[in-house]
């Protein structure tokens, strides 16, 4: 599971609110998309700048401004001057190992959580650092790095859905939504891998096998490190008493939290049920060498009386009864297979073989 992609590294004794440890501005290439919108028109671009988006202030419309990439720090800088943005909150938005959490800073709400969604052919799981700026009549997202996850948002105002006839909050709403319906999907994913392993642990559990467990067991941690604070993020957004959250959206933000509960509890049942697979395999591995231990026991036993008929008979004193009998040899072999055969009947009758 990949967990991330690159960091934001903060040297000691920086002030607070520093975006450039360097002091040199970064200005790697991002993509900026903006949607504005409302009941009646829509305006869908792709700008160079932040300075492209203000055309859009003051127009009665909503307007969604999605950045993918954090790299570009002078971008980062210019949102928080012409946004009138806090210095923390955008130190904040470059620190993708921040814990979810939500804000209210009187004229806009700050959201910051983790999305988790599936990349590539193979599935592999994927967890971006997602920031909400929520404001009067705009929302500002930045997502890590581009990918497809809010296209069925964007389909959803281009097809003049329900979205276009509620303001930014409902839009807040929609991501959300979506990244935890994204959740969903990472845990059928898991679901079906800890199915896998169960079976395979029943029948061959290997060294392999509990490496595979452990790495499953540290990313289930991960994920119930990230999804947990979800809840006090959705919560917070309901209890607020912002002027940016109508009542109309917090029935269905009420419905992400049921959501939200939802997934934690999935994640935590996935853990006893990890938690229960090695418990099976040293279990499993105790009884193997318990199997491994009873086959060297019966050998052992079986081979004792042997060893004294053979002991006795080795020995080297010159008169001895049975030394010079013709048939002796011959009839220390059918005694000794005798106790064998013996003993054999005996293990079998008490179910030991």
């Amino acid at each position: 599971m990949s967990r991330r992609p690159k960091k934001f590294y903060r040297k000691p004794g920086l002030p607070p609110g520093t975006l450039t440890p360097d002091g040199v501005a970064q200005r790697e290439p991002v993509r900026i998309t903006v949607i504005d919108y409302d009941a009646a028109s829509l305006r869908e671009m792709v700008v160079s700048g932040i300075e492209e988006c203000l055309q859009f202030r003051d127009t009665g419309t909503v307007t969604w401004i999605h950045i993918d990439g954090l790299e570009n720090t002078k971008v980062i800088e210019d949102v928080g001057r012409h946004f009138d943005i806090h210095s923390l909150i955008l130190e904040d938005i470059l620190s993708i190992d921040q814990r979810p959490k939500m804000e209210d800073l009187d004229h806009y709400l700050y959201v910051n959580l983790k999305m988790m969604h599936t990349k590539g052919q193979n599935g592999d799981i994927r967890i971006e650092h997602i920031s909400m700026i929520i404001g009067p009549d705009y929302v500002i997202s930045f997502q890590e790095e581009p990918s497809d996850v809010f296209d069925p948002v964007r389909d959803r105002i281009r097809k003049n859905g329900k979205i276009r006839k509620f303001g930014p909050d409902y839009l807040a709403y929609s991501l959300i939504d979506n990244i935890v319906d994204n959740y969903f999907v990472v845990i059928e994913y898991f679901e079906d891998k800890i199915e896998d392993l169960e079976e395979e642990l029943v029948t061959n559990a290997t060294r392999e096998l509990l490496v595979r467990i452990n790495r499953l067991k540290k990313d289930m941690i991960y994920l119930r490190k990230s999804v947990w604070p979800l809840r006090e993020v959705v919560t917070g957004l309901m209890r607020t008493d912002s002027p940016l959250i109508q009542e109309s959206t917090s029935i269905y933000l009420r419905d992400v939290y049921d959501h939200t509960i939802q997934v934690i509890d999935t994640l935590e049942t996935f853990r006893d049920i990890i938690s229960g697979m090695i418990d099976i395999y040293l279990s499993s591995i105790s009884f193997r060498m318990n199997e491994i231990m009873k086959v060297l026991t019966l050998i052992a036993t079986i081979f004792i009386p042997l060893t004294f008929v053979a002991g006795i008979y080795g020995m080297n004193f010159r008169y001895m009864p049975e030394l010079e009998w013709e048939y002796g040899y011959y009839v220390v072999w059918i005694i000794m297979l005798a106790i064998v055969a013996a003993m054999l009947a005996y293990f079998r009758k008490k179910s030991w073989i």
